[in-house]
């Protein structure tokens, strides 16, 4: 195999972030995290506290979004719920950049929105992921193309603080012609533009449309180090089938990397 088990599956941020999800789906959620050996879970603020004593000693993150999914809260609000979520036990935290603000080129905003909750988190010991929403951003805006538009935000979200760029929520849903919500969320082409776009010292996380093994692994081919993902049984158990052939002397076949499939 081209990568470690490990390595893949500490690429992982297990998502737990439906908005039906009840709170039995999300205890087996955590266990399935811990199973896997994952990176973190990424759950809503309200579910800290329980997750944290879920995963415990289990070598596994408790993740929270923060201002989630539309990024349309205020500073202050996004701030405190950033102190409640690590005092409750987050240490890394996914918060959405306000994104009108943004398209309306209101930069010194967009940057001190981040910076707060990039102080508040690192004040706390946590690390901050700045959710882009990029599906949003595709057209550009404030007199930028959209490439010109996200390179413009990963600047920004660097030097307000992030430790991470990320390339959607999961739910940056875009109305169609025909009336229907759709998205693709990460893609090869964002992956790699963001990962250009930021120093080594600020990391790039892909969500949204990764559902197999090879998008996986294809994530990290492009630079990425952490993945967004609800199909983390599929992919770890996929890993093992081919990693159980290759050792049997069995020729593995892969699908070859699928990202920006939609569907979280």
């Amino acid at each position: 195999m081209k990568y470690s088990y490990e390595e893949l599956a500490k690429m992982i941020d297990h998502s737990l972030l439906h908005p039906t999800m009840t709170d039995q789906e999300l205890e087996d959620g955590c266990k399935l995290a811990a199973k896997y050996q994952v990176a973190s879970v990424c759950i809503k603020p309200y579910a800290v506290k329980r997750a944290a004593e879920l995963l415990k000693g289990t070598g596994v993150f408790v993740g929270a979004v923060i201002g989630f999914p539309h990024g349309n809260s205020t500073t202050e609000s996004k701030r405190y719920e950033t102190e409640l979520a690590c005092r409750d036990g987050a240490v890394e935290i996914d918060m959405v950049v306000n994104i009108g603000k943004a398209l309306s080129g209101e930069w010194e905003f967009v940057e001190q929105d981040i910076k707060a909750v990039c102080d508040e988190a690192h004040s706390h010991g946590a690390k901050v992921k700045v959710i882009f929403e990029n599906d949003y951003l595709n057209k550009g805006g404030a007199g930028l193309d959209g490439d010109e538009f996200k390179k413009k935000l990963c600047e920004i979200s660097e030097r307000a603080g992030a430790d991470w760029v990320k390339t959607s929520s999961g739910y940056g849903f875009v109305k169609g012609a025909d009336g229907k919500y759709s998205y693709q969320g990460a893609t090869e082409h964002d992956l790699a533009l963001m990962r250009a776009s930021v120093s080594e010292k600020v990391q790039v996380k892909a969500a949204g449309g990764v559902r197999d093994l090879d998008g996986l692994i294809r994530v990290r081919d492009l630079g990425g180090s952490r993945c967004g993902a609800t199909a983390t049984a599929a992919m770890m158990d996929e890993y093992r089938r081919r990693e159980a052939a290759e050792k049997a002397g069995a020729k593995v076949e892969s699908g070859g990397g699928k990202i920006g499939a939609g569907g979280y």
